[in-house]
This record gives structure tokens, sequence and C-alpha cells, in this order.
């Protein structure tokens, strides 16, 4: 399986941001997904999930301001980024959670896509 994120760049505070993840080698349907990001420097942090029927959980520093969201058919989950903050800027990376939900706990992951915040 492989996941291949794009979308990110330079993108200013308070600005929006529309991340993608195209994933092959499996069909997402029947998996959960999720993204994650990683700021210079510091640990992992999990940012958004969505279950295969659509339930999303959020990171509390993002609620409110970033949607997950995922096309079965295009075997692509998205990560709308709005009100971007100079926090936000990180390695943003797509993972398939080999189940259902988001809590199950293996996982593939893909390479990232940076997001770099202007203030």
């Amino acid at each position: 399986v492989q996941l291949q994120a794009s979308g990110g760049g330079l993108v200013q505070a308070g600005g929006s941001l529309r991340l993608s993840c195209v994933v092959s080698g499996t069909e997402i349907s029947a998996n959960a997904m999720g993204w994650i990001r990683q700021p210079p420097g510091q640990q992992h942090e999990e940012v958004a999930g969505i279950s295969t029927i659509g339930t999303t959980t959020y990171a509390d520093s993002v609620k409110g301001r970033f949607t997950i969201s995922r096309d079965n058919a295009e075997n692509t989950v998205y990560l709308q980024m709005n009100d971007v903050r100079p926090e936000d800027a990180a390695v943003y990376s797509c993972a398939l959670h080999w189940g259902p939900t988001v809590t199950t706990g293996r996982r593939a992951f893909g390479r990232g896509t940076l997001v770099t915040v202007s203030s």
C-alpha cells in the first residue's frame, strides 16, 4: 500500500490550504483514515481521523478550523485547513488504519507534505 500526500506549501496566517492523500494498493472504503503532523523539532501529533462511516475526530488545537473528509471512489482523504496559524506549520502525513475506526492500532503511513505558515 502507498499513501501520497500533497497540497502543502506556503500559506499566510489566517489563510486556507487543502491537503490530499491518494492511496494505492488497497481500497480505503474498509479503512479508517487519519492525518498526523510533525512540527520542526517536535514529536508527531494526531490531527484528525475519519472512520469508514464518516465519524470524525480532531485534535483540540485544530477543532473548528480543520475538516477531514474522504472520497472512497477516488481512494482519497482530504484535510481542509482554514484559519491557519503559525503553530500549524509541520510536515503533514496521512495514515491508513487497518480497520474501520481510528482506534485500530495498526496503521500504514505515507510520505508527508510540508506546510509552512508566514505570519
